[in-house]
């Protein structure tokens, strides 16, 4: 096979130990490091000595993540799916499996992903550690549903949110001792009000000393949970200022809130040209067809599993834009939910949310409304046609005549 790569290295990362193979036209050589930093750094000197250009390492788990930030910068890294380049069966040591990683890097065999600069991925985590936030606070409020229905307490059939502020109002009171359900009751606020009686017999309940410990302590982790979450949304504001001008042009998006702008930028970055097209990013994201073909029939082309943490705010945006009638977004869901499904048609809005961000972030412009009757527009004579047919069908006889 041609050698792409005439000075290149593979490496095995594990938690406590770094195996390196390089591969140049004087040697081949093997060496174990270990994954502290004095023996990272020790690694690259030794990269460097051997004049090493290209370096190609799997994604094991975070413990990629210290080898990549000592050697960035000093030689082309290349990061691969552990999936992608398995070994032969048979041949699984650290030794070999660095062996094999640097062959397939010398012959341009690896495939690397994407990975942005350091300061992009601490972005990355700031939003990723918000959605960890939210989701342990959702679960606590599910814990704490959990203890009052153990209770008789039915608060949750009753308010939408039980750890909203009326429902804090009526679970201090319990905590405080008061048993009395129109006492109870009578703490609802706003249009809870109006529910003031299927509220009383909400609130008789058997709520004892245990209940009263386990709501106390749930209460207070949720208002911890509460305030991590505004300081960590502090902090991201401020981290996203120098792209206030991108998620400007990101929020013109149907569907696409400040919340979903800030995880585009973090997951995606705001330069484009590490995507040649709209449609590599979609496929980056999974959230494109999968490809499966085999004896000339297709098969199941499910999208794969992605970027998560993208896919997840892609799929919210796209139920948002959804319930956004005169939208081109929401068009193509009806468009689709009826005959595909709505999961699928979500996805689709998705992919379109994304095509729709990559366009804006390459070109530096806002988004223009195509509008709610685009597809109709586009097939216009069949579109007639369709409904004239369906109107006939029913027994009636159709005239057409152009407004005025």
């Amino acid at each position: 096979m041609e050698v792409v790569y005439e000075r290149c290295a593979g490496l095995d990362v594990h938690k406590r130990t770094v195996t390196a193979c390089i591969i140049t036209p004087e040697e081949r050589k093997t060496r174990t490091f270990g994954a502290m930093t004095k023996d990272l750094l020790g690694l690259v000197d030794w990269l460097m000595e051997r004049r090493v250009s290209h370096v190609a390492m799997e994604s094991t788990g975070v413990y990629w993540k210290p080898v990549w930030n000592l050697l960035e910068g000093s030689f082309a890294l290349v990061l691969a799916n552990a999936q992608h380049i398995k070994a032969v069966p048979g041949r699984k040591t650290d030794v070999k499996d660095a062996e094999w990683i640097a062959d397939l890097l010398r012959h341009g065999l690896v495939r690397g992903s994407y990975i942005p600069d350091r300061a992009q991925r601490e972005l990355r985590e700031l939003t990723r550690y918000r959605v960890s936030l939210v989701q342990e606070r959702s679960a606590e409020v599910n814990r704490l549903q959990k203890v009052l229905e153990g209770a008789n307490v039915k608060l949750a059939a009753v308010a939408t949110d039980i750890a909203g502020k009326s429902g804090r109002a009526m679970l201090h009171a319990l905590l405080e001792g008061v048993q009395d359900p129109a006492l109870l009751a009578n703490l609802a606020k706003g249009r809870l009000r109006s529910k003031i009686p299927l509220l009383q017999h909400a609130l008789t309940g058997r709520f004892g000393p245990h209940q009263r410990f386990l709501v106390a302590q749930q209460l207070a982790h949720i208002d911890y949970l509460d305030e991590a979450i505004a300081e960590v949304e502090t902090h991201i504001e401020e981290e996203m200022r120098p792209f206030e001008a991108a998620i400007e042009q990101l929020v013109s998006i149907p569907g696409v809130k400040r919340t979903v702008a800030q995880v585009l930028v973090a997951e995606l970055g705001t330069d484009m040209s590490q995507f040649p097209t709209a449609a590599h990013a979609a496929s980056w994201a999974k959230l494109s067809p999968g490809n499966r073909e085999s004896a000339g029939k297709r098969l199941s082309s499910w999208t794969g599993k992605g970027n998560r943490w993208l896919r997840r705010v892609l799929l919210q945006a796209a139920h948002a834009a959804a319930r956004e009638q005169q939208s081109y977004l929401a068009a193509q869901y009806r468009r689709l939910a009826p005959r595909r499904g709505r999961k699928r048609a979500a996805v689709a809005v998705a992919h379109s949310i994304l095509t729709i961000a990559y366009h804006l972030l390459e070109r530096q412009c806002t988004y223009e409304e195509l509008g709610a009757n685009y597809f109709d527009e586009r097939q216009r004579e069949a579109t007639i046609r369709r409904a004239v047919h369906r109107i006939e069908r029913l027994g009636y006889r159709v005239t057409l005549e152009t407004a005025a």
